[in-house]
């Protein structure tokens, strides 16, 4: 998968995050430990969303590479988040799967969106 790709995902992510009430805080959240894909807020409840977009299952379900170094990484990352924006409330870290029909879609054919997944 391209980095395009993925960009894109993550976009289809961000919308269908929209449509069902979550503000969205950050996309691409970077520091030294590493990167959280989107950031949103919903019922006082901050989500920190791993992304995997996917045109084929020849390699196992997108969740799966979400490994459990993968986790470490991301709970510094969003450690250092809360860290730095002085916050203080319930988190919970999201794995969104995005199946795309093909290398170039113009919509994902299918969002998984799995809640607490770590």
């Amino acid at each position: 998968m391209s980095r395009a790709e993925g960009t894109w995902g993550e976009a289809e992510v961000a919308n269908y995050l929209r449509r069902r009430g979550y503000t969205l805080l950050a996309h691409g959240f970077h520091c030294r430990f590493g990167e959280i894909d989107l950031i949103a807020r919903k019922d006082g409840v901050l989500c920190f969303v791993e992304v995997k977009t996917r045109t084929n299952l020849s390699c196992g379900l997108p969740r799966e590479y979400v490994t459990p170094q993968k986790q470490q990484r991301l709970r510094k990352t969003a450690a250092w988040y809360l860290m730095v924006k002085d916050l203080d409330c319930p988190a919970r870290f999201d794995v969104a799967e995005v199946y795309a029909e093909g290398p170039h879609p113009q919509k994902a054919s299918r969002i998984e969106y799995i809640e607490n997944a770590f």
